[in-house]
């Protein structure tokens, strides 16, 4: 099979298209053919060595799979070879998905949802992942409730304010003023342009002084200090970046606010409840960008360049096929 395989940790150059072997299915594993993949800033931060005490080389990356069922090992039950389906593999946890076949355990596979092209789907698993376990496992976002949405065109807000809107919550989001006709199409009520105006006094103003019940942090930075002047009594703050910078939480101290930190887990109930979405209409993934399993680290580097205009996800056609089936869709 086709791999994109890492041979040392640097830039999207550290990248080498290889013939490997095809992976064999063990017991309780499903041998997946990958249709079609993304790439996620944790992709390119394992790229970079980030993790490099947790990821051996050479090694081959990714954190998304759709595709279609090749076998099932013993014991398998809940799949057949045929079955579309999709996921996020074990994170630091074995080959990733840059390859034309992966392998991963029944558990944390799940059915794809057929409303979804495969570029779409793995464009989905692991934001979807990420945002349900943020808003609705950590945060416990609940409808009538209101939130701050950190970066609302990228791959993970753009899913986000969808999942907050299913939810039934008021959401304000920060975005460059070119994407607040996508921010709102996906279902921002509230959007604000970072760049011209402060969000802390958007949001006080709009919320009558009382601020959001949740924040949820996609961009770091000072984003926890300064969002917690905009989070009301006993507010919850979710974040999913690497904390780099000292962060002045005497604010949220006085608020009595809660603070989250999501790693996003595997398994297969969240990728049911995102699928529930999708078929209700409710959720759908942006595709910004399509690039092919050679072009691997053009990808890379579009997604490392600031501001590069890409709305949703950069997704990767690994099944040739999967380029003709999302313009389709």
């Amino acid at each position: 099979m086709k791999a994109m395989t890492l041979k040392s940790f640097g830039g999207p150059e550290a990248f080498e298209l290889q013939d490997m072997p095809k992976p064999v299915a063990q017991a309780g594993q499903v041998l997946v053919r990958v249709h079609a993949t993304s790439i996620n800033p944790l992709d390119y931060q394992v790229r970079r060595g980030d993790y490099r005490d947790l990821v051996p080389l050479p090694a081959i990356t990714g954190h998304d799979v759709s595709g279609v069922v090749e076998a099932v090992g013993p014991g398998v039950t809940t799949f057949s070879p045929g079955d579309e389906v999709w996921y996020t593999p074990q994170i630091f946890d074995g080959p990733g998905s840059y390859a034309e076949y992966h392998v991963a355990n029944e558990s944390i596979i799940a059915r794809k949802p057929s409303s979804l092209s495969h570029l779409e789907a793995a464009s989905l698993s692991l934001v979807g992942g990420t945002v349900w376990e943020a808003l609705v496992g950590r945060a416990a976002l609940r409808v009538g409730e209101s939130i701050l949405i950190h970066g609302g065109a990228g791959g993970v807000g753009h899913v986000a304010i969808q999942v907050a809107k299913a939810i039934g919550a008021k959401v304000f989001t920060t975005v460059r003023e070119d994407n607040f006709e996508f921010a709102r199409s996906v279902g921002a009520d509230v959007v604000i342009d970072y760049r011209k105006e402060d969000y802390v006094d958007v949001v006080m103003r709009e919320t009558g002084g009382r601020g959001v019940d949740v924040v949820f942090d996609t961009i770091g930075g000072d984003a926890l200090s300064r969002s917690s002047h905009a989070l009301a009594q006993l507010g919850r703050v979710v974040s999913i970046v690497d904390i780099a910078q000292p962060q002045n939480l005497i604010e949220a101290w006085g608020k009595n606010a809660s603070f989250h930190f999501v790693f996003t887990r595997q398994n297969r109930g969240k990728l049911d409840e995102l699928s529930a979405l999708v078929e209700r209409g409710q959720l759908r993934p942006h595709v910004g960008a399509v690039y092919s399993l050679a072009d691997l680290p053009l990808a890379h580097a579009l997604l490392e360049t600031p501001n590069n205009g890409v709305r949703g996800k950069i997704a990767i056609a690994i099944e040739p096929s999967a380029h003709s089936e999302n313009a389709a869709s």
